[in-house]
């Protein structure tokens, strides 16, 4: 019922800046919670940022100051600006969308976005 579609990935050397973006489409008036997060090849998925429909966000220490969310609720769309990026930074990056009423996890997922952070 509801479809997230990430981009803004790529190649980009380390010190750089990248901005991802996720598109949510189908029914979304039940979201409340939408983020980020990323799994490098080998580990487990980890969440890097996340924003509620009334704007309040958190982040994981290893992005905090680096990485800002946002969203636009009229373009029903969330963002991820990257910023001082690192080699380990290099990931597949993950849109996600959580329902109201719930504390954690998220109920849909995009299918991802590769970055890749030379140095």
């Amino acid at each position: 019922q509801v479809q997230l579609v990430e981009s803004g990935g790529g190649l980009v050397q380390a010190g750089g800046s990248l901005r991802l973006s996720c598109a949510a489409s189908g029914i979304i008036f039940g979201i409340n919670v939408m983020g980020w997060y990323r799994q490098a090849p080998g580990e487990q998925r980890v969440m890097l940022a996340t924003i509620t429909s009334g704007g309040i966000t958190n982040y994981a220490d290893s992005v905090k100051g680096r990485f800002t969310i946002s969203r636009d609720n009229a373009k029903n769309t969330v963002y991820l600006q990257m910023n001082s990026l690192k080699p380990e930074d290099t990931a597949v990056y993950y849109c996600g969308a959580r329902r109201r009423f719930k504390n954690d996890g998220m109920d849909y997922w995009g299918e991802g976005t590769l970055v890749t952070v030379s140095s």
